[in-house]
């Protein structure tokens, strides 16, 4: 991907791109041992992941200083956000809920490849303790209803 393929409303350094392609590339090498976007959406990452996720983050307000993501999965949209906090504000601690152990090591794993101040709980979000997070995000987790 170049420069010309960031849409407008995505106003990025060359450095937070290049972070936002490597979490594509992570989630390209651990999908076919740890199933964390379907097959079939693979080739279409940066569009129906990274930028659906990307958007999110200009809904966020000025004074937030803690995201909570229920569902994390492969980082869609908490690693996303955290990847574009760090450009745009930077004290806003992104924490990543997920149960699935191995989606858990991968989180953690594209946090410490992408040097992403990010907090990865392994754990099923009925057992969480209150997290006073002042954003949650859940992506393709349940309905609103269950949430």
């Amino acid at each position: 991907m170049t420069l010309t393929e960031i849409p407008d409303w995505l106003d990025v350094s060359r450095e937070t791109e290049e972070r936002l392609h490597g979490l594509c590339e992570l989630v390209k090498k651990w999908n076919p041992a740890v199933n964390l976007v379907a097959k079939s959406t693979v080739s279409d990452l940066w569009q129906r992941h990274l930028l659906d996720s990307a958007q999110l983050f200009a809904l966020c307000p000025a004074h937030a200083r803690a995201w909570l993501d229920l569902g994390s999965g492969a980082g869609f949209p908490g690693l996303v956000i955290a990847i574009l906090a760090d450009q745009h504000q930077a004290d806003l601690v992104v924490t990543l809920v997920e149960s699935d152990r191995r989606k858990a090591v991968f989180l953690a794993e594209a946090a410490r490849t992408l040097h992403l101040r990010v907090k990865v709980i392994c754990q099923r979000i009925e057992e969480l303790t209150p997290q006073g997070a002042d954003v949650i995000s859940a992506r393709a987790l349940s309905s609103l209803a269950n949430l």
